[in-house]
């Protein structure tokens, strides 16, 4: 139970102001941080909800006090129509919020929403952040039931087309439903075989036996055709490919075992044994679900990011008047007007003045983050001050939108492991069916009576099913847990490359810096004063997203100069013209090379930013940059994990020299291009070494490529994305000794899996092939087996460490 101190909002919990609004509450005087708080408890413990306060495992977001938003457009036909479905009294519509902490948000949603006269149904997943609404239009307009949901602090968006959540929701209430009807019907199956079995001395009338066998018939009949369509399916698919796998030998089993007692019934045989195999499916149905709940816990949460957007966006006209526009309506270059509290809808640069940003939902950092006029703004973020934004990137082209597509790409793929893994059990399959006709003949033999139930029982303990869901459960469990860390895996094979990694290799600038350099000092040569060579680097800087442009972003309202002919030149600098005079601004010996005679070129190189044009240098910058926060608590971890690490930056040499030396880097390499590091990488790996590269930046983007296994922050140009195994989205460091220790416990558990796997079937498969092992408890032995090497692989979503 959260528990409050009395310092905090009864509510929220946030830290009280110095005039803390106070109401009473259930009797009881409870101090809050703002009127929207107060009023959400008030309305809360009003409609008897107050078990929801005792319920909560964590905070609940904070109200913001009304500020007239304008619900209504939530009922405009062009908003709901394409986002929503028509059912029987009303229609349907999927939302998403990101302040759902915990089951008590859903419980005190779904009461909340029931209570409001005209709502059909509504359902809340507080891991997914869903809202699923039924209403009646008629009775109660849609724009009360999400002004309902405001008021207690769950501001909603749009959850994409209604086709994909309908096809969603389709799939997880047939999952569902075929557990539940292989559920039900082992049960009684198994009740019914209990009879028969316990029939040890033969004395039950041939008549009861025969009823007893039709009955279990008819129950497992739904069970093995509809609860195990999905393995008869499989085994079509299989089959028509000609490459049996896992399923063919699931369905084989099962309509062998349920064949054979079909017949027995009618001709009145010895045994049955339908209760195997209706056993068989349910347990397999309830392992494989689990799996792929795993599998979906790692794409859940950017797939929840990728609709996180208004439905509804305040976009600015010719005159400069707001008008109100649906999200789709927006295009590059629009300028957007965003209320504190608001998402931003998309990707976009900030204007006019300071703004905080809670970025929590993109990258689970509790703390809104400040920025800047000119800094950039990510889509689902959400503005905490009200900020005008440019936007620069819409729809697909948002970088969230780009995150997502990697992250299908990754997860569309198996990696090796997997595959192999596949390929093995495909061999099984053709080398168990010759193992099984020769038990089958032998038996036929010595005991022709049993070879039936011998067969049935040596197919279904060896079913290789364990072996199948050994990898992928534990791969789709640590990528689940990765993405509660707020590290996304771009590539299939990156987590078994990342537990092998004994050398990281840093970048400096916007990785183990802050991001955030900032100009300490401007020396200026000949007739340039300070302010027109601050202009002159603004202009050259302003299209580069390099971290150290921002160092020479001008904080004032001076326009710019335009710039011509840009170009940027990875490792050295940047050049233009400017005011028709060729410039050049970066590294002294980039800059020097543009003068007609060279004659600073013997300058000693130095950890400044030069500027500089055909008649010589113009000015020096010293550009400093801090340490993150929790750069050399990271440091210490990686050590701690018996990982060398090493820094690699193009920076000058004492300037990389002081850095890694704050931080306890004992190997760092400076003035290093793009050539440079990926060589330095090149040279680590042919000494045996598996290497790892963290960087952001185009300029990194090769030897991201070049790495055993690659990090890109989450703040980096897209095409370090693209070249990277993994982005962090999460703001801090800790999260690269967080994934290290998680890869090795994810490889720890996959040699579990596959030694338990194989050890099964080592011990199992001659017990059942004479005989020692009867169909049912085969059928459990070999679900049990499933469901243990699941298990084991969910273990990976515990905490991990930094």
């Amino acid at each position: 139970m959260y528990g409050a101190p009395a310092t905090a909002c009864h509510h929220c919990g946030e830290p009280l102001p110095a005039n803390p609004a106070v109401a009473m509450i259930d009797g009881v005087a409870r101090a809050f941080c703002c009127t929207g708080c107060s009023a959400a408890s008030r309305w809360i413990c009003d409609a008897s909800l107050g078990d929801y306060y005792a319920l909560r495992s964590a905070a609940a977001a904070r109200v913001a006090p009304d500020d007239g938003d304008d619900h209504a457009a939530w009922d405009r036909a062009e908003l709901i129509d394409p986002h929503s479905m028509a059912i029987d009294g009303g229609r349907q519509i999927t939302l998403v919020t990101d302040a759902m902490r915990c089951a008590a948000c859903a419980w005190l949603i779904d009461r909340a929403l029931m209570r409001e006269a005209g709502v059909i149904d509504a359902s809340a997943n507080a891991v997914t952040g869903r809202i699923r609404i039924a209403w009646n239009p008629q009775r109660v307009p849609l724009s009360r039931l999400v002004a309902r949901l405001a008021s207690l602090g769950y501001r909603v968006y749009l959850a994409g087309g209604e086709a994909r959540e309908r096809a969603r929701r389709q799939a997880r209430n047939t999952w569902l439903l075929r557990v539940g009807v292989a559920g039900l019907g082992a049960m009684q199956a198994m009740m019914f075989a209990e009879a028969l079995y316990l029939d040890t001395a033969q004395q039950m009338p041939l008549a009861t036996r025969d009823f007893f066998r039709w009955i279990t018939f008819l129950v497992s009949t739904p069970v093995v055709f509809y609860a195990g369509w999905p393995f008869l399916a499989g085994m079509a698919r299989e089959l028509r490919h000609r490459a049996p796998g896992m399923d063919t030998l699931i369905a084989g089993s099962t309509l062998i075992a349920y064949g054979a007692s079909l017949i027995e019934t009618l001709r009145g045989g010895p045994h049955v044994w339908f209760d195997a195999a209706v056993m068989f499916v349910f347990l397999l149905l309830i392992a494989r679900g689990m799996e792929q709940g795993a599998r979906a816990l790692a794409s859940a949460r950017i797939d929840a990011l990728a609709r996180a957007r208004p439905a509804l966006v305040s976009r600015e006209n010719a005159a400069g008047a707001c008008e109100r526009v649906a999200l789709d309506a927006l295009h590059v270059d629009d300028v957007v007007r965003i209320a504190a509290g608001d998402a931003v809808p998309a990707d976009g640069v900030l204007l006019d003045a300071d703004a905080a940003f809670d970025e929590a939902l993109l990258t689970g950092e509790s703390t809104p983050v400040r920025h800047r006029p000119g800094d950039a703004v990510l889509a689902g973020s959400v503005c905490r001050d009200p900020a005008r934004v440019r936007v620069t990137h819409v729809g697909a082209d948002t970088w969230l939108s780009q995150l997502a597509r990697l992250v299908e790409q990754a997860q569309a793929s198996r990696p090796a492991l997997a595959r192999v893994a596949e390929r093995v059990s495909a061999w099984f399959v053709v080398v168990l069916a010759l193992i099984t006709a020769l038990v089958y003949f032998w038996w036929r033999q010595h005991d022709p009576s049993r070879a039936v139930e011998v067969v049935i029982a040596l197919l279904v303990v060896s079913c290789p099913c364990a072996l199948s869901l050994a990898i992928p459960a534990a791969l789709g469990a640590a990528h689940g847990a990765l993405a509660r860390l707020g590290v996304l895996a771009l590539q299939p094979e990156a987590l078994a490359a990342l537990a092998r990694v004994d050398r990281i290799v840093f970048d400096k600038t916007g990785t183990l810096g802050d991001g955030a350099p900032v100009v300490v000092d401007c020396e200026t040569f000949g007739p340039f004063d300070a302010a027109t060579a601050r202009r002159t680097a603004a202009a050259l800087e302003a299209g580069s997203r390099h971290p150290l442009a921002r160092a020479f972003a001008l904080r004032d309202s001076v326009a710019l100069a335009p710039v011509h002919a840009l170009r940027e030149v990875a490792g050295e600098g940047i050049e233009g013209t400017v005011d028709g005079v060729r410039w050049r601004i970066g590294r002294f010996g980039f800059v020097a090379g543009l003068s007609v005679d060279g004659r600073h070129a013997d300058a000693p190189d130095d950890r400044a930013v030069w500027l500089g044009n055909g008649d010589g240098l113009a000015a020096r910058f010293t550009v400093r940059e801090q340490p993150r926060q929790d750069a050399a608590e990271a440091i210490a971890a990686l050590r701690a994990r018996g990982v060398v690490v090493e820094l690699c930056s193009g920076d000058a040499a004492d300037a990389v020299t002081e850095f890694a030396h704050r931080l306890g880097i004992d190997d760092s390499s400076a003035r290093c291009s793009p050539a440079d590091k990926l060589a330095r990488v090149r040279a680590l790996q042919a000494r045996g070494h598996v290497v790892a590269m963290v960087g952001d930046g185009i300029n990194d983007a090769p030897v991201l490529a070049g790495a055993d296994v690659s990090f890109a922050m989450g703040n980096g140009a897209a095409l370090a994305h693209a070249a990277a195994d993994f982005v962090i989205t999460a703001p801090s460091l800790l999260r690269l000794p967080q994934g290290i220790a998680l890869a090795r416990r994810t490889c720890a558990v996959v040699r579990q899996n596959l030694a338990w796997a194989v050890g099964y079937n080592i011990v199992a498969l001659p017990l059942a092939a004479t005989g020692h092992v009867t169909p049912w408890l085969a059928a459990l032995g070999m679900a049990a087996s499933s469901l243990l090497v699941t298990g084991n692989g969910l273990r990976l979503l515990r905490p991990v460490a930094p």
